[in-house]
């Protein structure tokens, strides 16, 4: 069994204590970070969480589990990121 089908089996957990702590279960994988923004790919869409101060605190790729701590303000999940680049694209927006 290979991880992809592996994930898929997992749930998608979101666990935020005092805005301050996050605990995710179901990440496939980080697309990118730094300390305002986070961007996941997981088995329920890409989620995006900004916010202040943020680090990767712990991340077990083969379970899916992801800790960050930090100031959150937000967390947003979002079409496919190549949907959501494709439609945003210039020419997209000017042949519509």
């Amino acid at each position: 069994m290979d991880k992809e089908t592996s994930l898929n089996n997992y749930n998608h957990i979101i666990s935020l204590l005092d805005r301050k702590n996050l605990n995710l279960s179901g990440v496939k994988k980080i697309e990118s970070f730094d300390d305002s923004e986070f961007i996941m790919d997981t088995v329920m869409g890409f989620l995006v969480v900004n916010g202040t101060g943020l680090e990767l605190v712990k991340m077990d790729s083969m379970q899916g589990n992801v800790t960050i701590k930090g100031m959150i303000n937000s967390m947003v999940y979002m079409e496919d990121n190549k949907t959501a680049k494709k439609e945003n694209s210039i020419f997209n927006r000017l042949f519509k």
